[in-house]
């Protein structure tokens, strides 16, 4: 599992339903992130990832 901070709770949680997705970065980079939802509230979490090693 993967921690990110809801925005919602104002508290950093543990995501469920996480997914690995990725975005456009600058320079038409694209970045890893983890998508998820708050297990207390069910809003949309999101979590930016680093380069993968």
């Amino acid at each position: 599992m993967v921690e990110g901070y809801c925005v919602k709770c104002k508290a950093k949680r543990e995501m469920s339903n996480g997914k690995e997705v990725s975005m456009k970065g600058k320079g038409g980079v694209t970045r890893r992130a983890m998508k998820g939802s708050c297990p207390k509230c069910s809003t949309t979490m999101f979590r930016i990832m680093g380069k993968k090693k």
